[in-house]
């Protein structure tokens, strides 16, 4: 029988380990946690333990909301990745034992918290973000590589788990015959992109935010909006990461110097972000492989209409014409048939955008996500007792 209180242990990144950010003085665990922790926050009937593995001793406070209580466990080095995670799994069960929680969720399987979930000793579901066997594959990784581990971890931690959240239909295609049970829930947006005013530039504005990196395909978005520049008057403005030292970068950030239409404005926080969002006309997303990238959520809740591949999640999340266009990433021509409707039709963009926010609204809002995934928690516990 279930307690009035239900005891949420729930095991996410601290991104500070991630990043090796031990300065900062409170944890961050990445857009998609944070959004539905937001929405435990203060929803009655859960109390929820954030649980964390780290290498250094940072700050931890003790508390994230009113009943989301935080956790973080120090970790040597050697009981990580090369160590199938051994050291974050012992730590973790010695942590279960002292909470007792009715229920443990994991957050990814590219890092630890997977395998921390499976191996609890509780009943536990895991929400895979990155579907790393695919990236591996499309990536074509190395053997031994960081990668290459995390796809086998995952293919070793899927039919483990008592269940997989799977964030768009993509994963359920590809956990299909691995898992126990699967439910689809998409990922939750932080409350604050709802609030984001849209009001475009008059010179139309597309963003692409993400890390530069062959998976995101930046560079052939460049090639394949050569033709369009000559005739149009708009930008493109990129955000993310792009590490010189690596070739793809310094070919995307040659290519962006040689093209007045391009702008390339670094890694944005999630204000600055905001900031973007408000006067851009539309978000591209022409990812080789991408699963529910949060950008796109972040975009339809801010009220932009979206371009993304024909691939992977991305269709789950985009209706043709109705909240944005859907187009061939491998396809120059397709690529910019799609950005050449948005920029050259601005109140139709508009409207696209308009139906965009009303389907984020509707269908990721931090409440409506995080009552779904406490019905999940009652469905498997209900199924365990």
């Amino acid at each position: 029988m279930l307690s009035a209180t239900m005891k949420v242990a729930f095991l996410a990144t601290d991104n500070r380990e991630h990043y090796k950010d031990y300065a900062t003085t409170a944890p961050h665990f990445g857009t998609a946690p944070e959004a539905l922790l937001q929405g435990f926050a203060g929803l009655p009937g859960i109390e929820v333990h954030v649980i964390s593995c780290i290498r250094r001793q940072v700050g931890a406070p003790a508390k994230l909301a009113e009943n989301i209580f935080f956790h973080s466990l120090l970790v040597p080095k050697l009981g990580w990745i090369r160590t199938a995670y051994q050291g974050c799994v012992r730590a973790t069960r010695a942590k279960l034992r002292q909470i007792q929680p009715d229920i443990v969720h994991a957050q990814g399987t590219e890092r630890d918290c997977g395998v921390c979930g499976v191996l609890s000793g509780y009943p536990n579901v895991l929400t895979i973000h990155g579907n790393m066997r695919r990236v591996a594959k499309v990536l074509r990784s190395r053997p031994f590589s960081y990668l290459w581990l995390a796809a086998r971890l995952e293919s070793w931690t899927i039919p483990r788990a008592g269940g997989v959240v799977c964030i768009t239909q993509h994963t359920l295609d590809q956990v299909r015959g691995l898992a126990r049970r699967t439910w689809v829930v998409p990922n939750a947006v932080d409350a604050s992109f709802f609030e984001v005013r849209n009001t475009p530039e008059p010179v139309p504005r597309l963003l692409c935010v993400g890390q530069v990196y062959p998976l995101k395909n930046q560079v052939a978005l460049i090639r394949a909006l050569d033709g369009l520049a000559a005739n149009t008057r708009f930008v493109v403005e990129f955000l993310g990461e792009a590490k010189e030292e690596q070739p793809y970068a310094r070919e995307f950030l040659n290519l962006v110097k040689s093209r007045p239409w391009c702008l390339y404005s670094g890694f944005a926080d999630r204000s600055a972000l905001r900031e973007k969002l408000s006067k851009a006309t539309a978000l591209v997303q022409v990812s080789l492989e991408d699963n529910c990238p949060m950008a796109v959520l972040e975009a339809m809740a801010s009220g932009l209409p979206v371009l993304a591949s024909r691939l992977g999640g991305l269709p789950d999340l985009v209706d043709e014409g109705l909240t944005g266009l859907l187009c061939d990433p491998a396809n120059a021509e397709s690529m910019r048939s799609g950005a050449s409707r948005l920029v050259q039709d601005p109140p139709g963009a508009k409207r696209m955008g308009v139906a965009a926010r009303r389907k984020a609204q509707e269908s990721f809002h931090p409440r409506v996500i995080a009552r779904r995934t406490l019905d999940i928690y009652r469905d498997v516990l209900g199924a365990t007792s």
